[in-house]
């Protein structure tokens, strides 16, 4: 049997239509996908994101176990409320998952993603061993996403006076605590916005205050073109344990000094990236009828063999046009051809994102 977040009559009572995610009932829309889609990109739209998984890391050497177990470094994270997003990698350098840590005044807190929930917390525990420090998994706790370029504005209303304040002050890629809640300036979709931590038993009352300050509420479905189009890899398709992140567009990630830093998959990593053999991730745009989707083949030529195959497409509803990113080996410049049911059509090759703050990032 699935599980459920605390919204879920929320959701059937909104006429949301419930699907398995990861083994969780969510919504993967309220009745449009698109115009769920149009309300983030324009004004402000809320997720119910308590499927992720909450882990707070704590102990005397929380921060020396983080800086071997993620391949990003949370020394730089010098004050409470500063944020990094990391690849946790296996010795091979295979990304097991992607994450979001939050430096807290009393260790760290971790997001990781709702499928693998298992996986990320025994291979956390597995190499416990040896440091001073505790896996706490906060199942008591909920999460909302709102977004969109009015989704602090509006926010901040419904938090009220003790926690709008917090919201208010924020900036990017940050997070705070507010007695026992957590208001981060982060999100999944290209738009600015806010990602509230919260206790379990009081995301109803929150969920209908955003409601009533006209945060419209939107699917998975929505989640998923949004992200799309902000170029943001999503986990199982633009990433998985087979692939590295120098493949997944994810270089950025890496923290490479200080060099005496030991971490899971550096020693693999750095043989890959000396050897310089691997593909990489590219931004696709169809300019004619037709949807790219996952696993269509690439190819640098009409009558060519694959160099490589989609690892996410839709159509876009900002753009009005299939958007893809594959994963490409060999040289490739502006443009290639991909393999939609049999026929060869052409595309271009733009740089990730495709959109940001509601606007085309590319000519």
């Amino acid at each position: 049997m699935a599980k459920q977040t605390p919204l879920f009559d929320a959701h059937c009572d909104a006429g949301a239509k419930m699907v398995d995610f990861g083994g969780w009932d969510m919504p993967i829309h309220y009745g449009s996908q698109v115009a769920e889609h149009h309300q983030v990109r324009q004004d402000a739209g809320m997720f119910d994101v308590s499927h992720m998984t909450i882990v707070d890391i704590q102990g005397a050497e929380a921060t020396a176990f983080l800086r071997y177990l993620l391949a990003n470094d949370v020394a730089k994270l010098v004050t409470p409320g500063k944020a990094l997003y990391s690849a946790l990698l296996n010795e091979q350098a295979g990304v097991i998952d992607d994450l979001i840590v939050y430096k807290m005044v009393d260790g760290y807190r971790t997001v990781v993603n709702c499928a693998t929930r298992e996986k990320d917390l025994a291979w956390m525990q597995h190499h416990q061993e040896g440091f001073a420090v505790e896996i706490i998994e906060r199942d008591d706790l909920a999460m909302l996403a709102i977004q969109g370029p009015k989704a602090i504005e509006k926010a901040t209303i419904a938090l009220g006076k003790v926690h709008g304040p917090v919201a208010n002050q924020l900036n990017p890629f940050q997070g705070l605590a507010s007695d026992d809640w957590f208001i981060a300036r982060t999100g999944y979709t290209g738009e600015d916005g806010l990602e509230i931590i919260l206790p379990a038993t009081a995301v109803l009352d929150l969920w209908q205050r955003l409601l009533d300050a006209d945060i419209k509420p939107c699917g998975l479905g929505a989640r998923d073109t949004l992200r799309l189009e902000a170029g943001m890899n999503l986990y199982g398709n633009d990433m998985t344990e087979q692939t590295h992140p120098l493949e997944s567009a994810m270089g950025w990630t890496i923290a490479w000094t200080p060099e005496d830093r030991e971490f899971i998959g550096r020693d693999a990593l750095a043989q890959i990236k000396a050897d310089q053999g691997y593909g990489k991730l590219v931004g696709l745009v169809l300019e004619q009828r037709g949807v790219m989707r996952t696993h269509q083949k690439v190819h640098l030529t009409e009558d060519g063999p694959a160099i490589g195959e989609l690892t996410s497409g839709t159509f876009s509803p900002t753009l009005q046009q299939s958007i893809a990113m594959a994963r490409v080996t060999g040289t490739i410049m502006d443009s290639c051809f991909i393999d939609i049911r049999g026929k060869m059509l052409p595309v271009r090759i733009v740089k990730l994102p495709f959109v940001r703050n509601g606007k085309k990032q590319f000519n």
